[in-house]
């Protein structure tokens, strides 16, 4: 089976790179976004008074049924035929991955802001980011997409082929549930601390791997690795979050920019430091840097952790 996972891994991670995201009605993450939507529902109803308790439920019946669901599938796929269950597994892999969609994300800010187009690219940035847009400037809006692209390198590449590499796409299916509870609910109130705690405890060493992946990904393109690597150390903490910054301050390090700072959220203004000293001015190539960067350590992560998977089947003989 080890075998089979790492193949599984390497064909989604393949079509992700050539095929990107598909958009359709049945795509398993929507399937998991309905599938919080209906349990929220029930548990509000059930848990009137107990509200956090209710969220918990919620939570783990939610973790239950991602995890159980393809576990079921792969399982009567590799009984009927072994290369049939490698096929159904790989598609699953792909499914979870992000990368090209993460490109294209960020291309749709780059193009416009290259042709001059601000307003274009200001309604770009607002479909990928959660503050708002509106009084943003061409400065403002390349930082919202480098950390963008930064952020979801860890949690939309890295992250999945982490989980993946451990436990086929069983487990990748998990940690997509737990990341979609927490951008779905995970921030509305004390009721759904749990799905919030879980994204927390499930990105925090996925992250920092990210990040220290993506210095060695520095190093390879001729960025400033060594200014990535100081401020990593120094501002890897400076977000609200515990993991989101892990890789934004390698990204900001590596383009000598400086990212983050105060944004308005719903028409409020919130103080948030910087990260990174800004040696260079931002510019809206900083966006492809972010992207090429994205992608170089997105490829050496899958070698690694691939590879590091056959290396243990070889050895062990599973």
């Amino acid at each position: 089976m080890i075998i089979a996972q790492s193949a599984a891994v390497s064909i989604g991670f393949v079509l992700d790179a050539i095929f990107g995201d598909p958009d359709f009605k049945l795509h398993p993450i929507r399937l998991i976004g309905y599938l919080i939507l209906f349990l929220e529902k029930v548990m509000r109803r059930i848990f009137t008074k107990h509200e956090r308790l209710g969220g918990t439920v919620m939570a783990i019946c939610v973790l239950i049924i991602c995890g159980g669901v393809p576990f079921a599938i792969l399982f009567f796929a590799y009984r009927l035929n072994y290369f049939f269950g490698i096929a159904i597994e790989s598609v699953i892999c792909y499914f979870m991955l992000a990368a090209k969609s993460l490109k294209q994300a960020g291309m749709s800010v780059y193009k416009p802001l290259k042709n001059g187009d601000v307003d274009g690219a200001r309604k770009s940035v607002s479909m990928i980011v959660g503050r708002d847009t509106e009084s943003l400037d061409d400065i403002g809006i390349t930082k919202a997409a480098v950390e963008t692209v930064a952020e979801n390198t860890s949690d939309g590449v890295i992250a999945p082929l982490i989980y993946m590499s451990i436990g086929g796409c069983v487990l990748g299916c998990v940690y997509k549930a737990i990341n979609t509870m927490d951008s779905m609910v995970g921030y509305k109130n004390d009721r759904y601390r749990f799905a919030a705690k879980l994204d927390d405890i499930a990105n925090y060493i996925p992250s920092r791997i990210s990040a220290y992946l993506m210095i060695f990904a520095s190093k390879i393109m001729g960025c400033n690795s060594r200014n990535a690597y100081r401020i990593f150390k120094r501002d890897s903490r400076n977000h609200a979050s515990p993991n989101s910054a892990q890789t934004e301050s390698v990204v900001a390090g590596a383009l000598e920019i400086q990212l983050a700072g105060d944004a308005y959220y719903f028409g409020k203004l919130y103080k948030k430091p910087f990260i990174g000293d800004g040696i260079k001015p931002i510019k809206y190539d900083n966006i492809a840097d972010s992207i090429k960067l994205m992608y170089m350590t997105s490829v050496i992560s899958a070698v690694l952790f691939i590879g590091l998977k056959v290396a243990v089947g070889v050895v062990y003989g599973i």
